[in-house]
């Protein structure tokens, strides 16, 4: 089952020629889910080889206009390709409280009309992941936002923090589980976790084969975890023909930030195959990078050890840190030393450094 990310857009604070807002996009056998969706991320889907009719999922970290403000945008595109008759499912939107207030308004005063449902769930944020300025200033961060009906969205859930877990549960579903945990930025953040649930082993040939199961429908029900008698009124058990389950795939993706709040990231993020982290500015504006909520290779570094991440990938670079490929004579010194940074705490395990349209893949556990 194959599965993989895609980086649309890498770039902090605007688009820019060389590097997008923030988006990243999550592929596995048939779901296609988007990250962030900064300004242009449309334009950044139709150069790659992804398809925005396929996204049934969007993601929102923070209400930042470079991680959204491409969102009103995406879902006219998505409505204007999609025909006039549409059967699809509802595009979900998960988002910090104020997000759907946000759709409905853009789409009221746009005089826009939709041609598919969506669904917008908001998480509500505690007081602990800002400034608490910011929370005063916010009239709506501590309660739902109550926008009128759109003849196209659904009823949206208002999800609030598992005190006990220290999450958001988002997705729990045959495949995956999905949930939220808390950031300090300097409005509230999110960071999410995608889990792929275990499935069963492969069926063991011989062992079927020793036991007298004969092909057919009764293989089917031993993969799907059901028993079977045989004709001579043996019963045989899943786990007697079945290897060892596969264990599933986590990727984990934060939004802007300083910092985790509370136990949840570590706890949601631990042993991830793939941690996906912010780093606005190097180590030596770290001071700089914390006033202004985010992040720096070392302090995305120090998180990813802390979760015993097998793979760090940075990304949401100010704009001075030119992609490899595209910089001048000179520049690369600049992109290159943020992953000499972040490599000198994980003990040189390796960093990557993403780009737009840089493509990762997952592999099966083995």
């Amino acid at each position: 089952m194959s599965m993989d990310v895609t980086f649309l857009g890498t770039g902090a604070a605007y688009p820019s020629p060389t590097r997008g807002a923030s988006a990243v996009v999550f592929r596995c056998e048939g779901e296609c889910w988007l990250f962030d969706c900064g300004e242009g991320t449309q334009t950044q889907l139709m150069k790659s080889q992804l398809k925005a009719g396929r996204i049934t999922k969007i993601f929102i970290t923070h209400l930042h206009g470079d991680h959204f403000f491409g969102l009103p945008g995406l879902l006219c595109t998505i409505s204007l390709q999609s025909g006039s008759v549409v059967t699809k499912q509802p595009i979900e939107i998960y988002g910090p409280v104020g997000l759907r207030d946000f759709i409905w308004r853009t789409m009221e005063l746009s005089h826009t009309e939709l041609v598919f449902p969506y669904v917008v769930h908001e998480l509500v944020p505690t007081e602990d992941q800002c400034p608490t300025e910011v929370l005063k200033e916010s009239s709506h961060v501590d309660k739902a936002t109550e926008s009128p009906p759109s003849p196209k969205e659904g009823q949206g859930r208002t999800i609030l923090l598992d005190s006990e877990e220290n999450s958001y549960l988002l997705v729990d579903d045959e495949q995956f589980v999905v949930k939220a945990f808390r950031l300090f930025h300097r409005i509230p953040s999110f960071g999410f976790s995608v889990v792929e649930k275990k499935r069963p082993g492969k069926l063991n040939a011989q062992k079927l084969k020793d036991l007298g199961v004969p092909p057919g429908p009764a293989y089917g029900k031993l993969k799907n975890g059901i028993s079977v008698v045989l004709e001579n009124g043996v019963t045989i058990s899943p786990q007697d023909v079945l290897k060892k389950p596969i264990v599933g795939r986590k990727i984990c993706i934060l939004g802007d930030c300083s910092g985790v709040v509370g136990d949840g990231g570590v706890k949601l993020c631990f042993e991830a195959d793939l941690l996906i982290h912010e780093a606005t500015l190097d180590d030596t504006q770290m001071d700089k990078a914390k006033e202004h909520g985010h992040s720096t290779p070392q302090m995305a570094a120090t998180f990813a050890k802390m979760c015993q991440a097998k793979r760090l990938v940075l990304t949401h670079f100010s704009q001075r840190y030119k992609p490899v490929a595209l910089a001048r004579e000179g520049e690369t010194d600049g992109i290159a030393e943020l992953k000499k940074q972040a490599e000198s705490v994980l003990d040189l395990q390796e960093v990557t450094l993403a780009e737009d349209f840089m493509v990762i893949g997952i592999p099966i556990k083995k």
